[in-house]
């Protein structure tokens, strides 16, 4: 019994320096893209790490609203009668739907202009699921601008 604990202890603290190893060499990888997207509230070197790998260039697409359908967080019409509705796309990356539910997440929890969006978005009557979809939707506006701006300023000649 007291060799299998050892066992597995030494294995835990084997798994848990892969993970330490692993999680340096991505916010390595992520410092040398020089993207902004880390001074996004939210966003930190292992959610910026999954953006930038599951998104790829981001000049392929046209628009914030193709990339937002890319994301899943475009919003469908589900209306009925009079009753006016949208709901979350079940399409897209799920993984970059994840990045923006943690990054509106985050940002609902803190003082940030996010939160002040969302506040509105129920003031004004939404659901919780309704303001935190116009949210993300939001949010997925802001990561094509910040990749945007990235682009060019990567292409630009250093002054």
């Amino acid at each position: 019994m007291r060799q299998l604990a050892v066992e597995l202890l030494t294995e835990l603290r084997r798994l848990d320096r892969r993970v330490t190893a692993a999680t340096e060499s991505i916010a390595t990888a992520v410092a040398g893209s020089a993207t902004s997207l880390t001074a996004l509230v939210g966003v930190g070197d292992l959610l910026a790490a999954k953006i930038l790998a599951r998104t790829g260039p981001i000049h392929r697409f046209r628009s914030p609203a193709a990339f937002a359908s890319f994301c899943g967080v475009a919003p469908i019409e589900v209306s009925s009668g009079d009753v006016v509705r949208h709901r979350l796309s079940r399409a897209g990356d799920r993984q970059l739907n994840y990045a923006l539910h943690v990054m509106a997440i985050t940002q609902i929890r803190y003082d940030t202009r996010g939160r002040t969006y969302y506040q509105r978005k129920r003031a004004a009557g939404k659901s919780h699921k309704e303001a935190l979809r116009c949210l993300k939707r939001r949010l997925a506006d802001t990561v094509y601008r910040t990749m945007l701006r990235d682009r060019v300023t990567s292409l630009s000649p250093a002054a």
